[in-house]
């Protein structure tokens, strides 16, 4: 509703720096200001019902001074009726136009928070990946709800207030100065008061509101980390109860201590204008009686003042107040658009042809987390169309960093990736992903039914589709034996499936999305034999005609690829066939051999205890 700069009252408050801050203060209520236009037409309606009851606000306090000064004197019944009329008749419509400002109030302030949070969302799923990596969910879940939920209050209440006081403080000084200036002038001398102790106020509650929400985040993380079905399990598991309660009431307490302080900041503050507002009416009425006793002036008049004194003094009081929620405001809104600037992911670029070969070409690749040290350095290989390559190595060699920058999930620091002979950087994102198909060593399900996991990756796919997908990847069966089949709810990250069953819903999920390109980060790692030896027959057809990239711990899984590069450290040492690397008799074969050695002791463990026995 609000469409100038910032309040005046604001700008006197003194919290900013008059240079950097004070310009970043002027962009953030453009920005704030930009919101409001599409409810223009409710902003008028607001600002009309406001001066309206503004106005008709004076009528109750002008009838008080007519019926005592002029009606009552005269005996008049009819004066009486008339005044007493246009009291009650002024009370109605105030009340009828307060119910339809409140609706058109509401209407604008929650089309507001809808939205800032659409536009928070939408941006926050375009931006990086590193992004998610680095901050906690909890403190995004928190601008997001929270953060935004208290815009409402500056929305549909703050500003609101702030034009309704400054309309009400206009017409009553102005109906003051009719009845009589003298009374005017003393009442006006009583403002300095009020106003005055702004400036140390808006400051301090600006700093609290910040770290305020700042602790606010790191309570609704830890909330989030442990009572997610992933925390409370490793919690329960490490009979961590005792330690996490600890943890939470220490960081609550430290919450409930700042609540309190900003509760309490300016109480001493509002003490001095609570008190103004009962020593300027005693003011009033001393001078204003003697003025009746000298007969310079009416009784009903210095009635009707007095009664003014609550629509000047009021308003006062809620604006100083409104200066604080404002302070605050700006503070939320500070949060919401530190991440409204943060930079997205690049969305410039050509669309892939329709026909995708798939060559895939990484040509002297680096890439790192941070400057400190290098995750891949110096990677190049090629994987013609079609064609299966594996990757193996150590656990932190750098695997699924590689397989995460096909789609561009992390941008290199150097090299280039090529797909089908030109630069992945030159497409745009959308159209890169929609032609890449991952299966990852974590599943992810939403807290859906199979059918709405499935259907994610084709939400136009048709039912035979969906279970055509189910029954290459081995799931069809198990799915028709639930009581409600494919309508059945998998639970939080698909908690009610064995680590099995998600991860061929979630090998089915890439099936039905036909991709040219195929990542298999460790895709069998949670199956057990049996349904290892049905998902890789399931697997062979999908790779068929694809171009697959193949990430494996168990290289027993990797035999038939195409090719196999080695990774140790972040760089390519070895590359090949299994039988040429095996020949070789270098890292993949040492990888090789310490498995089979597990395995055959493995099976030969149970023998020894038998002979024991």
């Amino acid at each position: 509703m609000y469409s100038g700069g910032p309040p005046v009252f604001l700008m006197w408050s003194g919290m900013f720096n008059p240079d950097k801050a004070k310009l970043k203060r002027q962009a953030d209520w453009r920005r704030i200001r930009a919101l409001f236009r599409p409810y223009r037409a409710q902003e008028l309606r607001v600002l009309s019902c406001i001066a309206v009851s503004s106005a008709l606000g004076l009528v109750p306090p002008l009838m008080v001074a007519w019926i005592v000064d002029r009606a009552l004197p005269h005996k008049s019944l009819p004066e009486l009726l008339a005044y007493t009329g246009a009291m009650t008749l002024s009370a109605l419509l105030m009340g009828l136009l307060g119910v339809f400002q409140g609706y058109q109030n509401h209407q604008m302030g929650e089309g507001i928070m809808r939205d800032l949070r659409v536009q928070l969302v939408s941006h926050l799923h375009r931006l990086p990946l590193d992004f998610f990596a680095s901050t906690r969910t909890g403190e995004i879940v928190n601008r997001v709800s929270t953060d935004v939920d208290s815009v409402d209050d500056l929305v549909s209440g703050t500003l609101v207030t702030i034009v309704s006081n400054c309309f009400v403080l206009a017409t009553t000084i102005v109906a003051m100065f009719v009845l009589d200036w003298r009374l005017t002038l003393l009442s006006l001398a009583v403002l300095p008061m009020m106003i005055l102790p702004l400036w140390p106020v808006g400051r301090k509650m600006y700093v609290t509101r910040k770290a305020n929400r700042k602790k606010r985040d790191e309570l609704a993380s830890l909330i989030q980390e442990t009572l997610s079905i992933s925390g409370i399990t490793l919690l329960k598991l490490f009979s961590s109860e005792d330690t996490e309660r600890s943890k939470f009431a220490k960081m609550a307490g430290e919450l409930m201590k700042m609540e309190i302080d900003l509760a309490m900041i300016g109480r001493w503050f509002f003490m001095i204008i609570v008190t103004m507002a009962v020593i300027g009416p005693a003011l009033i009425w001393f001078l204003g009686g003697k003025l009746v006793i000298d007969g310079a002036l009416g009784l009903g008049t210095v009635t009707a003042f007095v009664a003014l004194l609550s629509r000047l003094y009021t308003p006062v009081t809620s604006l100083s107040g409104v200066q604080v929620q404002i302070a605050s405001a700006l503070a939320v809104f500070e949060r919401i658009f530190e991440y409204l600037d943060l930079p997205e992911e690049e969305q410039c670029g050509e669309d892939l042809p329709p026909s995708v070969k798939g060559e895939l070409e990484f040509d002297q690749v680096s890439f790192s987390y941070n400057s400190e040290r290098p995750t891949l350095e110096d990677i190049s290989f090629r994987i013609e169309p079609s064609k299966v390559l594996a990757v193996v190595g150590h656990s932190g060699a750098g695997k699924t960093s590689l397989a995460n920058l096909i789609p561009r999930f992390h941008e290199i620091a150097a090299g280039e990736i090529k797909l089908d002979g030109k630069n992945i950087k030159t497409y745009k994102l959308s159209s890169l992903r929609a032609h890449i198909g991952m299966v990852t060593q974590e599943t992810y399900l939403f807290h859906d039914t199979i059918e709405a996991n499935l259907r994610y990756a084709k939400p136009q796919a048709g039912r035979e589709e969906i279970e055509e997908a189910a029954r290459l990847a081995h799931i069809h069966d198990l799915v028709m034996s639930l009581p409600d089949g494919y309508q059945t709810t998998v639970g939080e990250r698909g908690y009610k499936l064995s680590g099995g069953e998600r991860q061929r819903l979630s090998i089915a999920r890439v099936i039905l999305k036909n991709p040219a390109i195929l990542i298999l980060d460790e895709a069998t790692s949670a199956l057990d034999s049996v349904s290892e030896e049905a998902i890789q027959k399931a697997l062979k057809e999908l790779t068929r005609g694809r171009t697959s990239l193949v990430i494996a711990h168990r290289l027993s899984t990797v035999e038939d690829a195409d090719k196999i590069i080695v990774l140790d450290h972040g760089k390519i040492v070895e590359s090949g066939t299994h039988r040429e690397l095996m020949l070789a008799r270098g890292k993949y074969a040492e990888l090789a051999a310490r498995q089979f050695k597990g395995r055959n002791q493995q099976e030969e463990e149970p023998l020894k205890l038998e002979k024991r026995d």
